[in-house]
């Protein structure tokens, strides 16, 4: 009788545990390790996995943007918060920005990656830089990207920026409109409640996605590719998780939240951006959980679609390792004062940039050309690594929204700080989601 009674809560926690998104991502990925390294060819053939599970966050990505700034902003009191919002939140991401980049600049000082290669630069392949490394970004390229073709093209396309931008005018439309656009705004807050039961379906294949960027990376790459580049990539990694726990962690202490806490809360979140390599494979389900926080919905709605067009904390810290280590692994000795410009110059094309897919590598080469003293051809030394750098990129990224979400929230009084930490606090059972109760996927009590 004993045993049977203490055998039901073991299955019963297990069975919650296989339950959790969080637990089947990381299943996926061992499995996706193992599938790789044993059967190569196998590995080579699972690509399409993750690029169909990315394809389905993609259709939903913009819908998600649309329907949370839209009703957030038609929802305001006063038009005016929508604008202080934009600008702390611009305001922030520049700074955060800077000081990922000088980090990843004395990091690259200090240790030195690329020293001791001396690469003849007559002798590399600029075949090997893949096309979208020669689009250079312009301001007004920049600025065009705004501007959708037509209203409802910007809502049904799949350009971040153009949506965001279409969604505040449209919001600010409802919200100047008053009565008379009632109905027309409870119409989108009902469409938004269809959007995330639709998000929850889309994350539980996330599992799927994984396992096949994983199997497909380590078939493709291996183990011998990596030995001359695995200090870059070891030292580029130690810094990701050195600025995680003392930039990030110093913000959340000040906002009296804990880092930690807030990683188990969105554990399966990372996991899922830390595999596919995807800010956009998250964005939906990151909204609904940041809300799920008590993050109002105005400050979820605007910062996190431009965040992760604009504050990409991890794309900065690795723009100024990347071009240190092209520098010294050719030989070329870059003075402080040609460093700090090559960071002014990055401060202005990872924005022209913004939403671009493989935008950091893409400004990266623009820096390199605008700057002009390594050599293009240069690139191709880390071409093969740079899905593996990005695994660290995109998990800074997305902490780092959901970080910049909570100081802004709190800058703005419009976060419930009691209900965070319930939520946040292990131990505590976590009050229901302000919206549709689709923020159980992954979530993990």
């Amino acid at each position: 009788m004993t045993s049977t009674t203490t055998g039901r809560p073991r299955r019963s926690r297990l069975n919650r545990l296989i339950g959790e998104l969080w637990f089947q991502v990381v299943l996926a990925a061992v499995l996706g390790i193992a599938v790789g390294l044993a059967a190569p060819g196998l590995g080579e053939e699972l690509t399409p996995l993750n690029d169909w599970f990315i394809a389905l966050v993609k259709m939903i990505v913009v819908p998600v943007v649309f329907c949370v700034v839209t009703t957030g902003i038609a929802s305001m009191d006063n038009l005016r918060k929508a604008g202080r919002i934009g600008v702390k939140a611009i305001g922030y991401f520049l700074v955060l920005s800077l000081v990922s980049m000088l980090i990843g600049l004395v990091v690259a000082n200090v240790f030195h990656p690329g020293t001791g290669l001396d690469i003849d630069p007559s002798k590399l392949n600029a075949d090997d830089v893949p096309d979208a490394a020669h689009e250079h970004a312009t301001f007004t390229g920049f600025v065009s990207s705004l501007i959708p073709s037509s209203l409802l093209g910007a809502i049904t396309g799949d350009a971040i920026l153009a949506a965001l931008m279409v969604s505040i005018v449209f919001g600010v439309a409802l919200n100047m409109a008053g009565e008379d656009a009632a109905p027309l705004t409870r119409g989108i807050r009902a469409l938004s409640d269809v959007v995330f039961r639709i998000v929850g379906w889309v994350m539980r294949l996330a599992p799927l996605g994984t396992f096949g960027a994983l199997a497909t990376v380590v078939a493709t790459y291996g183990a011998e590719s990596l030995k001359q580049l695995s200090y870059l990539i070891i030292l580029f990694t130690a810094t990701c998780v050195l600025y995680v726990l003392v930039v990030l962690g110093a913000i959340m202490r000040a906002c009296h939240l804990s880092l930690f806490a807030l990683m188990r809360f969105l554990k399966a979140e990372l996991l899922v951006a830390l595999s596919t390599c995807s800010s956009e494979a998250v964005l939906p389900q990151l909204v609904s959980k940041l809300e799920t926080l008590g993050i109002g919905r105005p400050v979820v709605g605007i910062v996190i679609p431009s965040g992760f067009s604009f504050n990409l904390d991890g794309s900065a810290v690795y723009l100024t390792m990347a071009s240190m280590f092209l520098a010294q692994a050719v030989g070329i000795d870059l003075s402080w004062q040609q460093q700090l410009v090559m960071v002014g110059v990055m401060m202005l094309t990872s924005k022209g940039t913004a939403g671009i897919a493989g935008g950091a590598f893409i400004v990266l080469a623009s820096t390199v050309t605008a700057v002009g003293h390594i050599p293009l051809a240069a690139l191709s030394l880390i071409v093969g690594i740079d899905r593996i750098l990005n695994e660290g990129r995109v998990f800074i990224n997305v902490l780092g929204n959901a970080v910049a979400t909570i100081v802004i929230g709190k800058w703005e009084n419009d976060f419930d700080t009691d209900r965070a930490r319930s939520v946040l606090h292990p131990g505590k059972t976590p009050p229901p989601p302000a919206a549709v109760d689709t923020t159980k996927v992954g979530a993990g009590s």
